[in-house]
């Protein structure tokens, strides 16, 4: 399994675009992206030249750092003459939101469409099978109803976040997993709704993680607080914790 991080920031990041990862794993080599936000588009197409690459996308929320760049997506897919099905994962009433925003951003645009949009909506605690993995999802503690993620496959498993706190059901999903992503919005103290990276560095103890990255630190904080964060992953005691950069790409 490798995984590409497009975008390690949160909404207000110029510098590390929106958090978004690239996940690729199997024999078939299957491709699944996890979130879309407004910078993901341009991001995903540096690198791809194959508009039937990609298997899957996954939206953990409905913030606009998160899925507003999907109506972008399908446009360029749909330019660049797509015409494999497309699994679209996510949260209840992901379908609704998905048509509302490209009706906004290109009314009339979903008819002209030559490939299938696949809808899967999930609640707390759903699984299913698809893409070559086995997605697992579970509730976070955030202000937008938000699901964490675990995706299972070639004998590895990934755990992506969202945004939000972790909770009971999310703990448990992350446990054993060989690469744990997850948001820290905030270095030192508490913000509600959202992770922090103590937090997040005590989860991933508790889960028994072999890697744990940290996406989505408030671009405040990261500019600020740069030498306080690395300082306390280094003695996190945690040989595993890393803070990804956009671009990085790590083998799992």
């Amino acid at each position: 399994m490798k995984v590409h991080f497009l975008g390690v920031g949160e909404a207000c990041d110029p510098e590390r675009f929106n958090t978004s990862i690239l996940v690729v794993g199997g024999s078939k080599k299957h491709y699944i992206l996890l979130d879309c936000g407004f910078t993901t588009p341009h991001r995903y197409f540096a690198d791809c030249f194959d508009p039937d690459q990609l298997e899957a996308l996954w939206i953990s929320h409905f913030h606009g750092d998160h899925f507003f760049g999907v109506p972008l997506l399908l446009l360029r897919f749909w330019e660049m003459g797509r015409v494999k099905p497309l699994l679209l994962a996510g949260p209840d009433g992901l379908r609704e939101k998905i048509e509302m925003a490209l009706d906004l951003a290109y009314p009339s645009f979903l008819g002209k469409l030559r490939y299938a949009l696949e809808y899967r909506e999930l609640e707390d605690g759903d699984s299913f099978q698809g893409a070559g993995f086995l997605w697992q999802v579970a509730a976070t503690e955030h202000s937008q109803p938000c699901l964490a993620l675990r995706l299972n496959g070639d004998g590895q498993s990934i755990f992506y976040s969202g945004d939000g706190r972790y909770t009971v059901g999310s703990a448990n999903l992350a446990k054993g997993c060989a690469l744990m992503v997850h948001e820290a919005y905030r270095v030192a103290g508490q913000t509600a709704n959202h992770g922090s990276l103590a937090e997040c560095l005590a989860l991933a103890r508790q889960a028994g993680c072999e890697k744990l990255a940290i996406v989505h630190v408030a671009h405040y904080e990261r500019e600020r607080k740069s030498g306080e964060l690395r300082r306390l992953l280094g003695e996190s005691g945690l040989p595993g914790v890393f803070l990804p950069e956009p671009g990085e790409s790590l083998d799992l």
